[in-house]
This record gives structure tokens, sequence and C-alpha cells, in this order.
């Protein structure tokens, strides 16, 4: 049963990537006829494995993000944001990244981030001399970093995920800062030895040419106020609660702070403010994430109840080193990635292996969640996965797409490989 359940994970991978349609529905079919038919389970059982919790904290904080995206006002800040930096052209990979990383953690997420920003990125390296790979690591691991916020949307998948696999909420948090740090200081690093070890930045002439953006209307300053709101609110009190754990007042409150019941209330600000159309909000949600993250729940939870994880966790303890687990982590995710999600297929196969296996290995679950996560973003900018393919999508012409596809895939992919391998190396004997 456990290998007809790991079959059934990969059959839904490669159905997924072969036809286009959505891998969480693959999931949910495996799932099904898994679960019903061979396990014995009841469909009620089948249906209450859908991760209701991590559907309603998505659903409920991207609702709330998305009046920042339809009104123009997480735009608008990016363009701020690149003009501060436009006499300094040195300074350009920087701003590509931090204003990627900001604006992904207020919200916008990952694809949004670089559908929006990857064109932009482009027209300025072309207008600067900045090297196309340079500029689209940039902007790929920014908006990567910045959407592993905690309080951003991959960050909370990261913590729902862990919640799920029986990891204390707090512990989550705290892991979930670890990823955070590791994706946003790892780029900084990479950027900085490829700009000036290798002499990137003497190919970059002149003040780079960005028009002054406008000035944020009035309902741009109230979303982007209401944002900031939110995001203090939502981080206060764990980090508080970490800050004086023996509180009984801070520990109360800790207790009763839930983001997606906080982003559900700011949502309805939002709309009594007249922030953003309803419908278009709804509309702006990320449906295909969405289904493909709690399809695959389902399966995976399909997959615990066979036994799945149990025994992969012992074949794993039992055949590779505890030192190198997370780096053989780091390598499954990294490959798993070059075809598949890393919010919808990565994470959920790979998080519930963690906690049996650091426990009965002594091994740090923040470092082995951080290694698969590292992991598993190293390789998004291969022309195979879903950053590097919005690059090349945002290529102006057809010359331009065949050369950056042959940089991204043989330099871009294998350095931030490398880079990421490297790091979780350095974690195992730091953490």
């Amino acid at each position: 049963m456990s290998l007809i359940t790991v079959l059934a994970i990969a059959a839904a991978i490669i159905l997924g990537y072969r036809t286009r349609i959505n891998i969480g529905l693959f999931a949910i079919a495996f799932a099904y006829l898994i679960g019903a038919f061979l396990m014995g389970l009841k469909p009620s059982e089948i249906i209450a494995m859908w991760p209701l919790k991590i559907f309603f904290v998505i659903f409920s904080v991207c609702l709330f993000y998305s009046f920042a995206m339809i009104n123009g006002t997480l735009e608008k800040l990016a363009g701020h944001l690149l003009y501060l930096c436009r006499g300094a052209p040195w300074l350009l990979p920087y701003a590509v990244f931090m204003t990627a990383t900001v604006i992904a953690g207020m919200g916008a997420g990952y694809y949004t981030v670089l559908a929006f920003m990857a064109p932009i990125t482009l027209l300025l390296c072309r207008r600067t001399g900045l090297d196309l790979i340079l500029g689209g690591m940039a902007v790929n691991y920014g908006a990567l970093g910045g959407a592993n916020f905690m309080s951003s949307q991959s960050g909370i998948i990261f913590r729902g995920l862990m919640t799920n696999a029986g990891i204390d909420p707090n512990t989550a948090f705290v892991n979930t800062v670890s990823i955070f740090l590791a994706t946003f200081l790892l780029p900084l690093v990479v950027i900085t030895l490829m700009l000036f070890v290798t002499g990137k930045h003497r190919d970059l002439s002149g003040a780079m040419e960005i028009d002054r953006p406008e000035p944020l209307d009035r309902k741009q300053r109230q979303t982007l106020w209401l944002t900031l709101i939110m995001m203090a609110i939502v981080l206060a009190a764990p980090l508080a609660h970490l800050a004086l754990p023996g509180n009984e007042t801070v520990a109360f409150i800790n207790s009763k702070i839930d983001i997606g019941l906080i982003a559900s209330i700011f949502s309805v600000i939002a709309l009594m403010l007249k922030l953003g159309d309803e419908r278009k909000a709804i509309a702006s949600l990320p449906w295909p994430t969405l289904i493909m993250i709690c399809g695959m729940g389902m399966l995976i939870s399909v997959a615990i109840k066979a036994g799945t994880i149990d025994q992969l966790s012992a074949w794993i303890s039992g055949t590779i080193p505890p030192v190198l687990i997370p780096l053989s982590f780091g390598i499954v995710a990294a490959i798993m990635s070059l075809f598949a999600s890393t919010l919808g297929v990565v994470t959920p196969a790979l998080f519930p292996m963690v906690p049996p296996l650091a426990a009965q290995l002594d091994l740090s679950p923040m470092l082995m969640f951080t290694a698969i996560v590292v992991g598993a973003q190293a390789t998004s900018i291969s022309p195979f996965s879903s950053g590097g393919s919005l690059i090349l999508g945002s290529a102006p012409d057809a010359e331009l797409r065949h050369s950056l596809f042959t940089r991204l895939l043989l330099r871009a992919a294998p350095l931030g490989f490398i880079a990421a391998m490297l790091l979780n190396l350095a974690l195992t004997f730091l953490l």
C-alpha cells in the first residue's frame, strides 16, 4: 500500500506536468480511489482530509492582500522603490531584489511579483548593461524570499504544513523565521559575489532611465496603511510571546491571534472603505495554487494513513548518515522543484517526514525544514520551473528568449543549486 501511494504521488506530478492539468485534481482522484477502494476508508473520511485550515488561511489572507494588487498599490510602490536607485546603476540588482522582496512580503505572492517585475527588470538590464542572469536571479529570489516572510503567502503555507505535521504553532513560527532569513540572505551573498568578484559591476553605465512614478492616491495610501497594520498585529503577538514566554497576558493574546481571521476582518474594512471591487478581489485569488496544495494534502494524508511516511522515514534513517540527511532532503527537493511546485508538491510531500526523522535521529527540525525550502527554491529559476518560465515569458523577442533559456538552464539554475547546497551544509554544522 505504501508503494502504491508513492507511485500515485509520482503519477499525479507526472500527469500534471505532461497534461498541464492541475496536479491537485489528479491527487484528489488518486486519494479517493486508493483510500476508498484499496484501504476501505469511508468517503467522508477522505473528504475530511481536505486541509481546511490551510485553505481558509490562504483564502482569507490572499483576499485581503488582493486589494493592494487590484488598486495598483503594490505596482506603484515597486516603481517608487526602483526610482530611488535611478542614479546608481550598480545598485540595480539590489534594488530589484529588495523591491521584489518588499512587494512579495506585503502579500503579492511569488508569481504575482514575477509577473509584473520580470519585464521591468529585463528592460532595465538592457538599458544599463546589467547581466540578464544577474537581473533574473535578483527578481526571482527576491520574490521567493519575500513570499517566505512569516505573514506572506508562502510563509503562511509553510507554517500550516508544519502544524499539520505535528509541530507546535509557536515552534512553526520560529521555523518559518529561519526559512525566511535563509532564503533572504543567501541570494544577497550570491548577487554580491556575481556583481563584484566577477567584475560585472564594471559593465554598468549611465543612470537608469526610470520615469518618476505618480504618488500614491488616497485609496492606495489607505491600502498601504491597512497592510502594514495587519502585518504588525499578526507578527507582534508571536514575537512578544517568544520574548516573554512566562507572561500570561501575552500568552493569552497570542492564543487568540489567527492570521486568517484577522485578514478576514481587514478585508471587510477594505470593502467598507471601497479600496477595491469585491468580485475582482475574489477572482484574483490564487485558485490553482489552492487546489494544488489542498489536493496534494489529501493524497499525502492518505499516504500517512497507509504508513508510507513512517516507512520512508525508517528507510532514510537506516540508509543515510544523519549528518547528510538535511543535505539529502535539499537535493531531493531541488530535483522535485525542477518539475513541480514547491508550495503544492515538494513541501507537502517532504514536511511530514521531518518530525519522526528529527525525533529518531536527534536532528533539528528547523534545519530540515529550512534545507527542504532552500533546496526546492534553488532550482526555481530553471526554464522548466515556474520562475524561469515566467522570466522567459517576459523576454521581448525570440532571440533574447532563446539566449535566456540556455543561460537559465546552464548557469543560473546550477549556480542557485550549488549555493543552496553549500548553505545547507553550513547550517548542518551550525544548527
